[in-house]
């Protein structure tokens, strides 16, 4: 199922960050909705709104050849999500940035296993990337969830759904409900 409107959250400081719903779907398609599906995941890409704090998830890499895909691990390969990010970069003329992480878990509302945490910390610590956070998006079985993590102190905030966006019902754990 494709779905129909982009995925909205909100940050602490009103700001917005939007799932495109072409990237939203990418994400859905590996959902896990049996344990011994392996987990999928990819980089975001997308932009910076000027002239504000919001950002728009436009693209999303899928599972390439070289990642390690296991039903309770996933770690991408560097070199090949990596060209697309170049691609993607140069022939926006810079505008098409890299934004952060995405992955699935095998459950119906995800949370960060301490193998993610550690991955997200070392990201924010060594990746490069403007800005002064990194988002990270976990997709569910029932729920797509999103943290921002800080650059300076490297701690991470389960970001909320905005309302008045369909997919967006989710509950106060701070998830997006998928249909």
């Amino acid at each position: 199922m494709t779905p129909s409107k982009e995925l909205v959250f909100c940050r602490m400081d009103g700001t917005r960050v939007k799932l495109d719903p072409a990237a939203l779907s990418q994400m859905l398609a590996f959902r896990q909705t049996r344990t011994c599906h392996p987990e999928a995941g990819g980089v975001l890409l997308g932009r910076y709104i000027v002239g504000c704090r919001d950002v728009v998830v436009d693209e999303v890499t899928i599972p390439m050849a070289g990642d390690w895909r296991l039903p309770f691990f996933f770690r991408r390969s560097h070199s090949r999500h990596q060209q697309v990010i170049d691609a993607r970069w140069a022939a926006s003329r810079g505008t098409c940035q890299y934004l952060g992480e995405w992955h699935t878990h095998p459950e119906p509302i995800p949370g960060p296993s301490s193998t993610d945490i550690a991955d997200w910390r070392r990201r924010l610590r060594t990746d490069r990337f403007d800005g002064d956070s990194l988002l990270f998006i976990i997709v569910g079985i029932r729920e797509v969830r999103v943290w921002e993590g800080s650059r300076g102190d490297r701690a991470f905030t389960l970001l909320q759904p905005a309302g008045g966006t369909e997919l967006a019902r989710g509950d106060s754990r701070g998830g997006g409900s998928v249909p």
